[in-house]
C-alpha cells in the first residue's frame, strides 16, 4: 500500500513537473512573440492612427480626414467590450488583411488593409499575440464614424474590395538581393507606403499595390499636399534615406506633414538592418526622373542679390527678414538641422499647399532615439498677410534653381482657412 502511494506521488510529481516545463516554454514563446509583435506593430504604424495623446495606447479616437468625411480610428486594445478582446486569430487576420469585421461589416480603406493583405501568416500570428497579451485593455469608446449617404452604406465596400484589392501574398522580386526583398516586404505590406505615395484612381483606390507596376510609389496627393515619388530618390543616397526615416532629417531635408507622425511612431523604431533594406529597395526601384541639375548660374545670382540686399523684391525682402537666418542666402540651409530650399521637393511641388502650410503653421521635427533634440520652425500666420506669404513662397519657388509656378494670395487664404478649421 505504501509502495503504491509513493508511485502515485512520483507520477503526479512528474506530471506536475512536465506541466511546469510546458508552461515555462509557452511563456517564453509568448514573450518572444509579444516582442516580435510589438516591433511589427511599429512597422505597421498602428500607434499613430489608433492612439491619442494622454489616452491609453491603441484606444482609438483619431479623426482621419478623408474625401468621404471624418473617419475615427477604433479601439484595438484587448478590451472585450470596446476593443478586440473577443476576436479569434482568424477574425483578427480578416480585419487586418481584408477589412472585414467579425460581424461581417466592412472597414473603410483609411485602414490600409489593401497593403496589409501582404502580411505573412507568421507576422500576423505575432501581431495577434502582441495585441491580445502585450497591450493593456482600455474601456475607451472612440466616436462612431458616421459618414453621409451613400458612404455610410458599408456593405458597398464588398464591391470596392472585389475590384480594387487582392489576396495575393507578397511575392519576392526575382533576381533581387535578400536585402532588397526584405525592404520590399516592409514597404509593400506593413509599411503601407503606397497608401500615401501611390496615385489614386477615381474610386480612391491605390493604382498599384506592388513594384510590378510603374505607378507604385510614383507620388500622390494627401489633403492637397503633393506626396513625392519614392522611386529611386535620385537626389538622396541610401544613407540619407536611412537618416531621414531614423531621425526625421538628413543633409537635404526635414520631415513635415503626415511623415512627422510616421517617423515618430514607426520608422525611428526600426532596426538599422530594416532601414537599410527599405533604402536599398527604394533605390532599386528607379524610374523617378531627377529634378533638373542645379543651375549654378541662377543659384549664384539669387545668392549674390540676397547678399547685397539691394533693389529687393517683396518676396526677397521677406525671405531675408524671416527665413535667411536658418536657410541662408544660398538656400542650402544647415545639413542635418535646417533643410535645403534649393531643389527641395516640397518647394517645387505642382501644388504649393505643403509649402504654404509650413510657412503659416510652422513645423517641428520629432524627438527620436538617434536625434533626441526637437527642432522647430515657427509659423508665420500671425505675422504675414496672405499677400506677403504669396510673395515669399513665390520667391522661394522661383529662386536659386527652383522652377515652380507663382503662388496666389487666394491659395494662401484657402490654406489659412483650413488651419482655422482644425483649431
Amino acid at each position: 500500500m505504501k509502495m503504491l502511494t509513493m508511485k502515485r506521488f512520483f507520477k503526479v510529481s512528474a506530471v506536475a513537473l512536465a506541466a511546469g516545463f510546458a508552461w515555462q516554454a509557452q511563456a517564453a514563446d509568448d514573450a518572444q512573440l509579444i516582442k516580435q509583435g510589438e516591433y511589427l506593430s511599429r512597422l505597421g504604424d498602428c500607434m499613430a492612427c489608433h492612439s491619442l495623446p494622454n489616452k491609453p495606447a491603441y484606444s482609438g479616437g483619431l479623426a482621419i480626414e478623408s474625401d468621404l468625411g471624418t473617419i475615427y480610428s477604433t479601439n484595438i486594445t484587448p478590451d472585450k467590450k470596446h476593443g478586440i478582446g473577443n476576436y479569434s486569430e482568424q477574425q483578427f487576420s480578416d480585419a487586418v488583411r481584408k477589412g472585414v469585421l467579425p460581424d461581417g461589416s466592412h472597414l473603410y480603406p483609411a485602414m490600409p488593409y489593401p497593403d496589409y493583405a501582404k502580411i505573412s501568416d507568421e507576422d500576423m500570428h505575432a501581431l495577434y499575440t502582441y495585441f491580445m497579451k502585450g497591450v493593456q485593455p482600455s474601456a475607451e469608446q472612440p466616436p462612431e464614424t458616421d459618414l453621409s449617404f451613400p458612404f455610410n452604406q458599408r456593405w458597398g465596400m464588398m464591391f470596392w474590395n472585389w475590384v480594387f484589392t487582392t489576396d495575393t501574398p507578397f511575392k519576392p522580386i526575382g533576381g533581387a538581393s535578400a536585402e532588397v526583398n526584405r525592404g520590399a516586404y516592409i514597404v509593400e505590406s506593413l509599411g503601407h507606403c503606397g497608401s500615401c505615395h501611390t496615385p489614386r484612381g477615381l474610386g480612391m483606390n491605390e493604382k498599384a499595390l506592388d513594384s510590378g507596376e510603374d505607378k507604385f510609389l510614383s507620388g500622390g496627393s494627401l489633403n492637397h499636399w503633393d506626396v513625392p515619388s519614392l522611386r529611386g530618390l535620385p537626389r538622396w543616397t541610401e544613407q540619407e534615406i536611412v537618416d531621414y526615416l531614423q531621425t526625421g532629417r538628413n543633409d537635404k531635408a526635414a520631415v513635415g506633414g503626415e511623415m512627422t507622425s510616421v517617423v515618430e511612431h514607426s520608422s525611428s523604431h526600426m532596426t538599422e538592418a530594416d532601414l537599410k533594406a527599405v533604402a536599398a529597395y527604394l533605390k532599386f526601384l528607379g524610374g523617378n526622373p531627377a529634378l533638373p541639375a542645379r543651375n549654378e548660374k541662377a543659384a549664384q545670382a539669387t545668392e549674390a542679390k540676397l547678399t547685397a540686399a539691394k533693389n529687393l523684391s517683396e518676396g526677397e525682402r521677406l525671405y531675408l527678414d524671416n527665413c535667411g537666418a536658418c536657410h541662408f542666402v544660398s538656400g542650402k540651409g544647415a545639413p542635418g538641422i535646417f533643410p535645403e530650399l534649393d531643389q527641395a521637393t516640397i518647394v517645387n511641388a505642382d501644388d504649393p499647399t505643403g509649402l504654404i502650410h509650413t510657412v503659416l503653421a510652422g513645423a517641428q521635427q520629432p524627438s527620436t532615439a538617434k536625434a533626441p533634440s526637437t527642432l522647430a520652425m515657427p509659423g508665420f500666420a500671425a505675422r504675414l498677410s496672405d499677400e506677403e506669404v504669396a510673395a515669399l513662397t513665390t520667391f522661394i519657388r522661383q529662386g536659386w534653381s527652383n522652377h515652380a509656378e507663382a503662388v496666389t494670395k487666394e491659395q494662401v487664404a484657402d490654406v489659412r482657412k483650413s488651419l482655422h478649421h482644425k483649431e
